[in-house]
């Protein structure tokens, strides 16, 4: 097999172990937008400590290494609110955000988790102090106003069936 890959400048080759080092470094994430009977959406709040300590947002994280996407939303799920998903999965979004807190480009996977079961009790982990689950009227000015926008299009592509494609945050 092949080992090299060309580069910009013509006849230019570079083996393809110190090619694949020039190409951009991106971190991705899962994130399910879990809802309840009454169509709320589950919300968690970062406990004291954590480097968004009192912001709420949806239950996800960094994916582990080797791991897709549909695994790690299930796998922070579980972690974060002890909930294990009712259904298979359904991409409603990918959000790319440039830089997060200095760390450079992150892709942000975006799932519907279906509707949780009656009676499903939460337990949190120690990352979060707090969850709550909220209709998209009652999050003026308890989310980000960049997080409500992305929330807010995330939801009706869960209630229509799309796929967004975003960039930070907003759709394209």
């Amino acid at each position: 097999m092949d080992e090299t890959v060309t580069v910009e400048t013509p006849g230019a080759w570079l083996p393809r172990e110190e090619w694949v080092r020039t190409q951009p470094q991106t971190l991705m994430a899962s994130c399910v937008l879990l809802l309840d009977g009454e169509g709320r959406v589950l919300l968690l709040r970062y406990a004291p400590g954590q480097p968004a300590a009192g912001h709420w947002w949806l239950p996800g994280g960094m994916l582990d290494h080797g791991e897709d996407p549909w695994t790690a939303a299930r796998r922070e799920l579980r972690e974060e609110a002890g909930l294990a998903l009712p259904g298979g999965p359904r991409l409603i979004g990918i959000d790319h955000r440039a830089d997060v807190e200095g760390c450079g480009p992150v892709l942000d996977c975006y799932f519907h988790g279906g509707t949780l079961a009656p009676g499903a009790a939460v337990r949190l982990s120690d990352e979060h102090d707090r969850h709550a689950f909220r209709h998209l009227a009652e999050l003026d000015g308890v989310l980000t106003p960049p997080h409500l926008r992305t929330l807010r299009a995330l939801y009706e592509a869960a209630r229509t069936g799309a796929t967004l494609c975003l960039r930070e945050g907003a759709p394209l």
